[in-house]
């Protein structure tokens, strides 16, 4: 004897619980709600807040959206029919508290309650970015949410040039460049934004040309300046996330206290001939660059790369690491490495992560309420012990 699809959902409806348009809009802000429709019906319309997770995919989604499995859950569709199947599915999975929309989403309009028509990706955007949207961590609603993000980079050289290609390659809507140094051939071997075409050009209107002809959906807004006291807060404050690629104590120490000011996340990143490490410094939830650090250190202990080398291909990895992690923060996904030191020697092919705590003495971030002041720390890093008294 066959069963039609009615009668599946008849059998479903007498297992579920059903809420009213009405009643559901008045808890709309306790409630998870999930529309299980298709990515097209969603771009149609949907209710405000709903998160996206169609009805063939729902149950390896559900954990994205539902970490609780006691936590309250609507469902909707059209109609209120594939929610009712919907909802005993994952009534059977071990969910307690679901309920489907009853008469789904044509209901809830034809009552006049509020919706929204999300704003969706275009033809082109949804075949550039399929690799991110198949992935159920990121999406539709992931890929928009990439495109209106907005990632500061500190310096565009050789961490600098593969972070700022990654997200640019992402999607990531609009990407700030700060530096001030124009292209030399001795940053070829490593600086990967530029070429032999543009030796002399500054570094920022190369790395420009570079993005928007990788992807014209990104906006790369250019700092041609030095970072300083003056001007790192009305940077950083247009920001969501600061990519730190500099290879100087200074702008190190002004980076890390002027996102103490801004509570702005850092995704820090620094190499040496053929070692590397990145970290990524959350004020007020993590430990700061000075708890790691409190003085930087005499400079015949610290060489730059033009004094001690660096292997080029080594700048890739750690950059291209910056970018995952600048990535994951955007999108609120994975275990970031906030607290944690990442380190990669290149010889030994070997990743090493170490726990690093914040210090509950440290002069930049013990009293969230007193950030440290901002001061040109050309001059105090000659003289590291000064360092203490101007925090």
């Amino acid at each position: 004897m066959s069963v039609s699809f009615q009668d599946l959902v008849n059998q479903a409806k007498q297992q579920i619980r059903e809420v009213d348009p009405a009643e559901l809009e008045r808890r709309l802000t306790e409630v998870t709600i999930l529309d299980i429709r298709e990515a097209d019906e969603f771009d149609q319309g949907a209710i405000s807040g709903a998160h996206l997770a169609p009805r063939g995919i729902l149950e390896s989604v559900i954990s994205l959206h539902v970490s609780d499995f006691e936590q309250e859950v609507v469902v909707y569709c059209g109609v209120g029919a594939r929610s009712a199947l919907a909802a005993q599915t994952l009534q059977l999975m071990g969910y307690t508290d679901v309920r489907s929309l009853a008469g789904g989403f044509n209901r809830w309009k034809d009552e006049g309650l509020p919706w929204r028509a999300p704003e969706s990706l275009t033809a082109e955007q949804r075949a550039r970015y399929s690799r991110h949207i198949l992935l159920p961590e990121i999406g539709e609603q992931g890929q928009m949410k990439l495109l209106e993000s907005r990632v500061l980079i500190v310096g565009a050289g050789g961490l600098g040039s593969p972070a700022a290609l990654y997200l640019a390659a992402a999607g990531v809507g609009t990407i700030g460049i700060v530096d001030f140094d124009v292209v030399d051939a001795s940053n070829l071997q490593r600086q990967i934004l530029h070429n032999v075409d543009r030796i002399g050009q500054p570094k920022v209107d190369s790395a420009r040309e570079t993005l928007t002809a990788l992807n014209p959906d990104v906006k790369v807004v250019t700092y041609n300046e030095r970072l300083s006291a003056d001007n790192v807060l009305d940077i950083f404050a247009e920001y969501d996330v600061i990519v730190d690629g500099a290879d100087n104590f200074p702008t190190r120490y002004l980076v890390n206290d002027a996102a103490l000011h801004l509570r702005k996340p850092v995704v820090h990143g620094s190499v040496f001939r053929f070692e590397g490490q990145v970290t990524v410094f959350d004020p007020y939830v993590g430990p700061c660059y000075r708890c790691q650090f409190p003085e930087p250190p005499p400079p015949e202990l610290a060489p730059s790369c033009a004094e001690a080398g660096v292997l080029g291909v080594l700048t890739g990895i750690i950059g291209s690491i910056q970018a995952i992690e600048a990535a994951k923060i955007l999108l609120d996904i994975g275990e970031g490495l906030t607290g944690r030191l990442l380190t990669y020697d290149g010889l030994s092919q070997e990743f090493r992560t170490l726990r690093v705590r914040r210090d509950p003495e440290c002069p930049a971030c013990a009293d969230e309420n007193q950030p440290p002041r901002l001061v040109e720390y050309d001059i105090t890093c000659a003289h590291p012990g000064s360092m203490a008294r101007i925090a």
